[in-house]
């Protein structure tokens, strides 16, 4: 059977389904149509149903209840990994934060779910692809921008400022993890196989993290020239525990996401069984 199946080409994405996509291991039948795109498109091809299974931001993921549900594996949570803000100077007067114009990595990731408690007051909002917001602080486009993926690791390089570490935030302010992605498998997908994609999942992280930390051509090719210590670094900070299961506190942090999103959009979201 073959599926479709998105993710990113971030080295933490490829990093967990190398093995599989590249039959690695053995897919006890199952054979994937790979489509590798950034977070929004995926959003928004989720949004429209468009791929079997797909990489998502948690941003996104109470609009899509009603089509997918989530896998326990191949996702990204986890402590001190979340986005950031930066801007030109370090002094950027947070009082000021009203009169901002902040670039955000797309309108439906964790990331605008995160500034958005931290600056409720910013209404002034500029959604671009992530890789465009780095320069966009630079050349005065936008007061301030929420970083995430490797730009964590090069913002400084550039002469760029953290304001404030939103992940940290949220950390402190909820108790729990920080929920960026996960994996969802829409609702026409026999439960049966949903589940054997799910071990397949773990089975090919397994795979990489014993040929780690060697990279293989595959996450390579796709890292848009990062030096290899980025990319491990990138592995090291998004592929954890939570990649492999959510378990029962990475599950209280989905909730606790959740929750925060129909406080701040005003909705009542049903989220009993979302879950494969």
């Amino acid at each position: 059977m073959k599926l479709s199946l998105g993710f990113s080409p971030c080295p933490n994405d490829t990093y967990i389904f190398d093995a599989l996509v590249n039959h690695k291991i053995d897919t006890e039948g199952l054979s994937f149509d790979v489509h590798l795109e950034d977070v929004q498109t995926l959003n928004e091809w989720a949004l429209e149903g468009k791929l079997q299974c797909s990489k998502v931001s948690y941003g996104v993921l109470p609009l899509l209840l009603d089509q997918y549900k989530l896998l326990n594996a191949g996702g990204a949570l986890g402590v001190g990994v979340g986005p950031l803000l930066i801007a030109r100077t370090p002094e950027k007067n947070m009082a000021d934060s009203s009169n901002w114009t902040v670039a955000i990595p797309g309108r439906h990731t964790t990331a605008h779910v995160l500034f958005s408690k931290a600056f409720p007051e910013v209404t002034q909002k500029r959604f671009m692809l992530f890789h465009e917001i780095e320069s966009a602080v630079l050349n005065g486009e936008v007061d301030a921008g929420v970083i995430i993926h490797e730009n964590r690791f090069t913002y400084q390089q550039k002469g760029l400022h953290k304001i404030i570490d939103l992940g940290a935030y949220w950390e402190e302010t909820t108790r729990s993890a920080i929920p960026l992605g996960g994996i969802v498998v829409h609702q026409s997908v026999d439960k049966k196989i949903a589940q054997q994609l799910n071990q397949l999942i773990v089975q090919s992280i397994l795979y990489s993290d014993h040929q780690y930390p060697l990279l293989s051509d595959f996450i390579q090719e796709h890292a848009q020239a990062m030096s290899d210590e980025v990319m491990r670094q990138h592995i090291g900070l998004y592929v954890n525990e939570y990649s492999k299961d959510l378990g029962e506190t990475g599950k209280k942090a989905i909730h606790s996401f959740i929750e925060e999103y129909e406080r701040m959009n005003q909705l009542s979201i049903k989220a009993d069984d979302i879950y494969w």
